[in-house]
């Protein structure tokens, strides 16, 4: 390069995902049939009337013009009316940011709010774009610990020791977690807004998972009383509705931080295209049924992940929310990452070592729901086949 990247690049590593992926690509290339069971890609398609309205939109002349940066009227409508059903929370469509996918809106929130020199509260394990956004806004990242001794909840203790270093503005949860599974309480809720309140800090929840493989009627920070006043929260389409590669997301919250969002939003995009926005409407309306038939082929699907990580000896919790199971590898693995990298190797099946979503997941692992059910079988037969072959190689 003719000139050096921008200092802000210094902490801030290629997602994980971009490189590793790129590694499985080419192994593909040479003719090794990789099996991927990394990554919250939902193979399931969206609704029938969904895809629909995409292209009964696409074919009008009017729907290939420039948007409005927040969105139609009747998008942020169809947000606060499913809201209100799936979540109990009242939203008015002035409560509603749409966002091209939730990632985005870490990013805005982060350059919206945040300075240099302030300091954010990530979980730890946690999304790594959490800590991403927050360097690349100028801020440092300060983790706290989640583990299974403490349910995966933030401690409050902790907390008051983290925000007595001074300059904490914002902090992210993640309920449910990802990627270990863990369902929020109401008290949890309750007390984390109290929390931020107190301290004055803003409190975001990104809530992407909450319709996957749910163990109770799904929870949202916003129903808190009073959460208005100083916590937002993010969700999406991505996961709930399989569909990912679509970019449909929302920001939900008090209208002056949503007008901030927007200062830093309007400035990186020039609006979501309009049948995007209409299929996202018709999504939105998919009955329960629909939402049932999803889970049931996610549930199907777990049950020969258990069935895998029975075979590794792994310790996971049967009854974790969301698209992924986080499990523990036996202590006799020195190298998680060199183990799934032998698997991926010798057996073709890509799995996701925990330590990239922070120190707390370095004797973990972490497999997707979003392959086929004989493709998961076809992978337990590799794996099974791959370590009868390293044991008889340790024998000699």
């Amino acid at each position: 390069m003719i000139i050096p990247k921008a200092d802000r690049l210094q902490n801030v590593q290629e997602y994980y995902f971009a490189r590793k992926l790129a590694e499985v690509r080419a192994l593909a290339a040479k003719g090794k049939q990789i099996i991927n069971l990394g990554i919250g890609n939902p193979d399931q398609l969206p609704s029938a009337a969904t895809v629909a309205a995409l292209t009964n939109s696409a074919e009008a002349p009017q729907s290939h013009g420039y948007q409005s940066y927040n969105g139609i009227v009747s998008l942020r409508e169809a947000i606060a009316t499913w809201y209100g059903q799936a979540y109990g929370v009242a939203l008015t469509e002035a409560e509603v940011l749409p966002l091209m996918g939730s990632k985005e809106g870490i990013a805005h929130i982060s350059m919206a709010f945040l300075n240099p020199g302030d300091r954010v509260l990530v979980p730890n394990p946690g999304y790594p774009a959490y800590s991403s956004a927050a360097r690349l806004a100028g801020a440092e990242p300060l983790a706290y610990t989640l583990d299974e001794a403490n349910g995966w909840q933030p401690q409050e203790q902790e907390l008051l020791q983290l925000i007595a270093q001074g300059g904490v503005k914002l902090m992210w949860i993640n309920y449910p977690h990802m990627p270990t599974g863990t369902e929020a309480t109401a008290e949890l809720f309750e007390g984390l807004v109290a929390f931020a309140r107190k301290h004055r800090i803003l409190l975001i929840n990104d809530n992407p998972y909450s319709l996957v493989l749910p163990n109770q009627s799904p929870l949202s920070l916003l129903h808190v009383a009073g959460a208005k006043e100083c916590c937002l929260e993010l969700n999406s389409l991505s996961k709930s509705h399989n569909m990912a590669g679509w970019r449909v997301g929302m920001v939900l919250g008090h209208t002056e931080y949503l007008a901030t969002i927007l200062a830093v939003k309007s400035n990186m995009d020039s609006g979501m295209f309009l049948p995007v926005q209409q299929a996202a409407i018709e999504a939105l309306q998919n009955d329960s049924e629909w939402h049932a038939a999803r889970n049931e082929e996610y549930a199907r699907r777990k049950v020969l992940v258990h069935q895998l990580l029975d075979m590794l000896e792994c310790h996971y919790q049967a009854h974790s929310v969301g698209m992924f199971v986080w499990a523990r590898v036996p202590d006799a693995i020195t190298d998680v990452e060199a183990y799934l990298d032998e698997i991926l190797y010798e057996a073709g099946v890509f799995i996701t070592p925990g330590k990239i979503f922070g120190t707390q997941g370095e004797r973990y692992l972490r497999v997707s729901l979003c392959v086929s059910a004989p493709q998961l079988e076809e992978a337990i037969q590799r794996i099974k086949q791959h370590t009868i072959l390293t044991v008889s190689h340790e024998l000699k």
